[in-house]
């Protein structure tokens, strides 16, 4: 299976490597459209800033590569943010594919802190990537979120419920770290790899 991952300027993009390495593929890390295009899959993950990271990727007109791929594509933290209409952070338009805006956590207790940071339960799963992962615990690091919605496939709370995982056409996301989520990310990728 030709897998590709969008290089682009977010960090975190070799642990999602190395966790493709470990299932047995070799995956090709890449900036160039007609490699991404070719792929059977592609993951776009990441950690970072939200403006920054659209700057990067329309000066290099990969915001029209990606909203325009038909194969299976995975969004990845900010992945899943780009991936939606727009962001509170820097007040950024992104992608488009969910017509949802991220907004970033207000906190309402002493105890909230943001980043959200570390592990949450899966609640309210549906859609093939979330097959067997109802009610599992999985790894965050995030400011901001995307709100429940249509596209919603897999719930957490933190502060408030918002969306951990969404489905839209041929884009599924995950506003948590499969690749640092142990056995439970693993199967999340896996499941990714055979839809």
């Amino acid at each position: 299976m030709n897998v590709a991952i969008v290089k682009y300027n977010a960090g975190n993009i070799y642990s999602v490597v190395n966790a493709l390495k470990r299932l047995g593929i070799e995956p090709l890390l890449t900036d160039e459209a007609e490699q991404l295009q070719k792929a059977d899959r592609v993951l776009f993950p990441g950690q970072g800033e939200a403006r920054g990271a659209m700057e990067y990727l329309k000066a290099r007109r990969l915001d029209e590569v990606i909203r325009n791929l038909s194969q299976p594509v995975l969004g990845i933290c900010i992945g899943q943010q780009l991936l939606c209409r727009h962001s509170e952070e820097g007040d950024t338009d992104c992608i488009g594919i969910f017509d949802a805006e991220v907004k970033r956590f207000q906190p309402t207790r002493h105890e909230d802190k943001v980043p959200c940071m570390g592990w949450n339960w899966l609640h309210d799963t549906k859609s093939p990537l979330m097959q067997g992962i109802e009610g599992e615990y999985v790894y965050f690091v995030h400011s901001y979120y995307v709100p429940v919605c249509s596209e919603t496939i897999a719930t957490a709370d933190y502060i408030l419920p918002y969306s951990a995982a969404m489905h839209k056409d041929n884009f599924y996301t995950c506003q948590f770290h499969p690749e640092k989520s142990g056995r439970v990310g693993e199967q999340i990728i896996k499941n990714f790899l055979s839809i």
